[in-house]
């Protein structure tokens, strides 16, 4: 991959978050929101991209909208570094170690929300974020989700956020470049 400088690669990280949190705030769907916005901010929309997006749907709100899963935005990051950088099924044998090395990859973003949200789990994030979790399967916890400011400026920042930092730690491995 191409060298990218460092006023670039701000652009880019820059145009992560915005995506990321434009894309939460208008269509949800935290997993497949970072996924996207990743797949646009590096000009990487394909049919293999498609499907990936296509396959992250179940994976918002901890898993299926269940909270007691893995954050659909890290989920959503992780699978783009493993788009980028993960082994082939051609490759099931990876004798080279490749998913050792997408797992540090994926550490690194791991540590990132440790680091600003103290978890990756999901209603353990909304605990962090606005003081109680909430149960997404019942209309009226879903209206308080909102009044909270879930799409406005909780889970749209967690969002953006996902999205930076995957773009951040591709960028710094030389992995993705300008589209």
């Amino acid at each position: 991959m191409t060298q990218v400088d460092d006023s670039l690669k701000q652009a880019l990280i820059d145009k992560a978050y915005e995506l990321g949190y434009r894309y939460e705030r208008e269509y949800m769907g935290c997993a497949q929101c970072v996924f996207a916005a990743l797949t646009d901010t590096f000009n990487l929309r394909n049919g293999q991209t498609d499907a990936i997006f296509q396959s992250l749907t179940a994976l918002a709100g901890g898993g299926a909208g269940q909270g007691d899963g893995s954050c659909g935005a890290y989920v959503g990051a992780a699978a783009f570094i493993g788009y980028i950088l993960g082994r082939s099924r051609d490759n099931f044998a990876d004798p080279d170690r490749i998913r050792h090395r997408t797992a540090r990859l994926v550490d690194r973003v791991h540590q990132k929300f440790i680091d600003e949200y103290g978890t990756v789990v999901c209603h353990q994030m909304h605990r962090k974020i606005y003081g109680r979790p909430f149960w997404f399967k019942d209309p009226d916890e879903m209206a308080k989700f909102e009044a909270a400011g879930a799409h406005e400026t909780g889970c749209t920042s967690v969002v953006g956020n996902g999205a930076r930092w995957a773009a951040e730690v591709l960028l710094e491995e030389g992995l993705v470049g300008c589209p």
